[in-house]
């Protein structure tokens, strides 16, 4: 029998920020038990420096320019109609983007379809942010979710037996407690998959949006663990506001989330453990994209900036999967991305499947056997990253960003220079050139020209529609808008 498998994704979590990466200040106990008992990779990325670009390649296993989402999703969300009865309510004006759902992926074969297509009871409990929220899709049969995709961590505006209600409680423990739920009514029936999808440690973190025994936690923390530079010079306007003095609450509030969030997967760890199911349960942690919390002087991912960043601390994510029993604890180096995730999934599990899509990635699956020599990681050395029009090309030693159409490109030696602070791309002519020909290669392999990312206008600013040549579904986006 396949094993239940467990999939936790965090929301803007750096790879940094986490205890057993070497953050001292940082308190996560039970993602580092996870670790311990586990596979943790310390250069793991997303394939889009923002939340929904980086959640629909995890699903299908492709990158933003085949799939279309090329900005985190302000629209289509929700159809205005279904929002009617909360608009007149306090937080009804977080809805003023929405006016017909849209259903992103639905020309996409996900891994979840091939695991219900498989005998998998699949459940999302949080975040899906891929568009038409209300709706249960991609082979998920239990469904509780946030209307917009993101919400406050109070009073948020959540999908529940199919209607969207603003919900009293801290979302992180509304999530947890769907998720321990679903454990309850499912285990043992048939082998499941749960997809327990936080908010947590996403932005707000004033001292009100959070629960005082984890702000508590923090109030002499020095945080030294985050740098404190001067404002990027491509911050202004878009980084989150840091006026004198916010420095600390607003990392006081993120490690209190994140704090707060690894509480959560601790009582859903050991509801498994109670159940019997934890040796029979394949566990994935990892967040859709990275976070700088001051680095680089920048309070934000690759939106955080504009022209947007391709940092490590924006690209580079936690990654841990564990199954006790079956993999060999350790730590991994080479270079993966969440591209990969849908492959290797496939392959651990053993299972055939086909899909409308080409995918991108490839399986690490023999890399989790504990009969594979931990330095075995050859097949992984390059990673591809894009948002928008920037792209970004990156080996252990070297990392090209190239923004169309004009610039400016950067080139770092990540190995003299893993600060990414000497921009070498004006002397190393040579090494940019190759790697611009290494870059141009996998997207004129795998982009859809009629959704390419170079042909969009991203801002970081949102995304309202489908994209490229589907935008002629803006007819009928307008007629929409017209009738209510």
């Amino acid at each position: 029998m396949n094993p239940n498998i467990l999939f936790i994704l965090s929301d803007d979590q750096g790879a940094w920020a986490m205890g057993c990466a070497g953050n001292s200040e940082l308190k996560t106990p039970n993602i580092d038990k996870l670790a311990a008992n586990g596979l943790r990779f310390t250069n793991f990325f997303c394939a889009s420096p923002v939340c929904s670009p980086a959640r629909a390649s995890i699903m299908t296993g492709t990158i933003p320019s085949a799939h279309g989402i090329h900005d985190w999703l302000r629209g289509g969300n929700v159809d205005r109609k279904s929002i009617a009865h909360l608009q007149d309510k306090p937080g009804g004006h977080v809805f003023e983007s929405e006016h017909v759902a849209i259903p992103y992926l639905q020309d996409f074969t996900t891994y979840t379809d091939v695991l219900a297509d498989n005998g998998y009871f699949c459940a999302l409990s949080g975040k899906w942010h891929l568009g038409d929220s209300i709706a249960q899709q991609h082979g998920f049969k239990d469904w509780y979710t946030i209307a917009r995709g993101g919400c406050t961590y109070f009073n948020g505006d959540v999908v529940r037996d199919g209607k969207v209600q603003f919900e009293e409680g801290y979302i992180t423990d509304l999530i947890t407690d769907n998720a321990l739920r679903f454990i309850d009514e499912q285990s043992g029936i048939a082998p499941f998959y749960l997809s327990v999808h936080y908010t947590a440690p996403h932005h707000p973190w004033d001292e009100n949006s959070h629960q005082p025994e984890y702000l508590d936690m923090y109030r002499n923390c020095p945080f030294e663990s985050t740098p404190d530079v001067a404002p990027h010079p491509w911050a202004k306007g878009h980084s989150v506001a840091t006026a004198p003095g916010q420095r600390e609450e607003h990392l006081r509030g993120y490690f209190a989330a994140t704090t707060a969030m690894d509480a959560g997967i601790g009582r859903i760890i050991n509801k498994l453990e109670e159940m019997g199911q934890l040796e029979n349960t394949l566990i994935i942690f990892t967040s859709d994209n990275g976070m700088n919390m001051g680095h680089h002087g920048i309070w934000g991912k690759g939106n955080g900036t504009f022209p947007q960043n391709m940092y490590d601390t924006s690209v580079k994510v936690p990654f841990i999967v564990s199954h006790m029993g079956k993999i060999q604890p350790g730590v991994r180096h080479g270079l993966y991305s969440h591209y990969d995730i849908f492959p290797t999934l496939m392959d651990y599990l053993g299972m055939t499947y086909n899909t409308k899509q080409e995918l991108v990635g490839k399986s690490f699956a023999p890399c989790l056997q504990d009969s594979t020599p931990l330095s075995d990681e050859a097949d992984f050395i390059v990673v591809f990253d894009e948002y928008g029009p920037v792209r970004m090309i990156r080996n252990a030693e070297w990392k090209y960003i190239h923004r169309y159409p004009y610039g400016p490109h950067e080139l770092y030696n990540l190995t003299i220079d893993p600060s990414e602070e000497i921009n070498l791309v004006d002397i190393e002519r040579k090494i940019a050139e190759v790697m611009k020909a290494q870059l141009d290669d996998f997207y004129v392999k795998y982009a859809d020209a009629r959704v390419d990312g170079t042909r969009e206008a991203v801002t970081g600013f949102g995304q309202l529609m489908k994209s490229g040549v589907y935008s002629n579904g803006k007819k009928v986006y307008y007629e929409s808008l017209k009738s209510l």
